[in-house]
């Protein structure tokens, strides 16, 4: 039987894939590389190209094809190539073009001003380039909502964390917070009877740099499908056939950069592994955002903070930063585990991290559902940092609501993904010590290709074959199971 009409969707959705790699090239230039007076400019054409993909992602004659195709005799993965063939059609139609174009202007014209305000400390300024985002943000959620029928939270959520669902994430985040405000505590006093000795800076900028090229080769990054560089706010941009990472240096610290940079390679290597003979076509995406996350903190916490990687790292340390007391292996990796409950999520260890992240979803959710607006961002923000973490931020919003890039981006409904993402990696790492019970040892003698080749061959091949739940059953042998997320952390940080 014929396969036109399937066979002709391919050949549209390789096209956009070929518009969308300029496209995300270009955006990632923006943030690393254009100079400022390019802002403008680069907006209204990053504005003009979301519309022209949002005009091909709406074609009338697509709906035709996707019901042709859907009467074709189809093996199992077209038919989950054309899945998700339809879930992008049902997206791209939900919003009007002017609405896509609207939103990109703002959103780019929010996140370049706030490199800026930032650093100044300027939350009016910075507020009034958010109202119009979140204005947008909120208009989109109601599209989105008419057509899913789904909370207009939700339906903005769905887009990074597809069948997720905010009745979940309370039930996920309402455990986490009644047993992590008792583990921070319990890790704070064991590790107050620890004795560390700090690295001394400072820390040359190109070291650091040749420091996280050399981790980045010995977590297998392909450098000729991808490249460092640095940003205001580290992240893995491009596309599979080119990655574009970025990270930050700062010379009175290296680990931040360092792990930042571990963290992103994680990113990095799941598009790089993404399947080749797919690429062009929606199932060779990545399946969601919380499996993204997983990779990062599988390359950063559960890897990166190995006890057996501290080993690992001292011979690149030694190499690029000199010999120092701190680098001695046992006293790296108390470093690396160091918790201290502090302003800036990203530089946040593994235990506190969450906390986090619970704050900005008990901030984004109400203000998409407009129960909040802008101005009551920053008191909710104080209020609830010093309920989970006991700091202090008033005034300081450069380190408060201002640290992030996202809500300025419009991406709301992404955070929940980070802590989803410390789950599915703290559950992949329990499937593998049940398969290869002398994983740890392998780690510590720097066998890290099996690491790399359960994760290839569970999550990174996989592309979007598979939604979320049967991909993680798959990968795992269960669906979602937060228990593994909190022995890991009792077992590395109280065991």
């Amino acid at each position: 039987m014929s396969k036109t009409a399937y066979q002709t969707l391919c050949a549209r959705h390789v096209r956009m894939h070929r518009l969308s790699h300029l496209h995300s090239i270009a955006s990632w230039d923006q943030s690393a590389n254009m100079p400022v007076k390019g802002n403008e400019a680069r907006s209204l054409a990053l504005a003009e190209m979301g519309g022209l993909l949002h005009q091909l992602a709406t074609e009338p004659e697509l709906q035709r094809l996707l019901e042709a195709a859907a009467q074709e005799e189809l093996d199992d993965i077209e038919r989950a190539n054309l899945r998700e063939m339809q879930r992008a059609w049902r997206a791209s139609n939900a919003l009007p073009q002017a609405l896509v174009e609207a939103k990109s202007l703002a959103n780019s014209r929010c996140e370049h001003a706030w490199r800026s305000q930032r650093p100044a400390n300027d939350w009016a300024g910075y507020a009034e380039n958010l109202r119009e985002v979140v204005r947008l943000a909120r208009e989109e959620a109601r599209c989105l909502s008419a057509v899913t029928g789904l909370a207009p939270y939700d339906a903005l959520m769905d887009q990074y964390e597809p069948g997720m669902r905010s009745a979940e994430v309370d039930r996920v985040f309402g455990d986490l917070r009644q047993w992590l405000p008792g583990l921070i505590r319990d890790v704070l006093e064991k590790q107050s009877r620890e004795a560390v000795v700090r690295p001394v800076p400072p820390f040359a900028q190109a070291a650091q740099k040749a420091l996280g090229h050399d981790a980045m080769q010995l977590m297998g990054f392909d450098f000729e499908a991808g490249r460092l560089d640095e940003s205001a706010h580290p992240f893995c941009g491009g596309v599979p056939e080119d990655v574009r990472m970025t990270t930050r240096y700062r010379e009175d610290d290296f680990l931040p950069s360092l792990m930042g940079t571990i963290h992103e390679t994680g990113h990095g290597r799941y598009e790089q592994n993404l399947r080749r003979d797919w690429l062009g076509l929606p199932i060779a995406n990545a399946r969601s955002m919380g499996l993204h996350e997983s990779q990062s903190l599988s390359f950063e916490m559960q890897l990166g903070s190995h006890p057996g990687f501290a080993g690992l790292l001292r011979p690149l340390l030694l190499k690029h930063l000199g010999d120092q007391p701190a680098f001695e292996v046992g006293n790296l990796h108390r470093l690396l585990t160091r918790v201290k409950p502090g302003y800036i999520r990203v530089d946040a260890d593994e235990v506190t991290y969450p906390a986090h992240v619970i704050l900005r979803y008990e901030i984004e959710r109400p203000l998409i559902e407009g129960q909040i607006e802008v101005d009551d961002i920053p008191a909710l923000w104080d209020a609830k940092m010093q309920e989970l973490l006991g700091l202090d931020t008033r005034g300081n919003f450069s380190d408060g609501p201002m640290q992030d890039v996202h809500w300025g981006a419009g991406l709301f409904g992404y955070f929940p993904c980070y802590t989803l993402g410390a789950m599915y990696a703290a559950q992949f790492f329990a499937a593998m010590r049940r398969e290869t019970p002398d994983l740890d040892a392998r780690i510590v003698r720097g066998e890290l290709g099996l690491v790399f080749d359960w994760l290839r061959s569970r999550i990174w091949s996989e592309g979007s074959r598979w939604e979320t739940p049967e991909l993680v059953r798959r990968a795992s042998g269960e669906p979602l199971n937060p228990t593994h997320f909190q022995a890991h952390l009792r077992a590395r940080y109280l065991g």
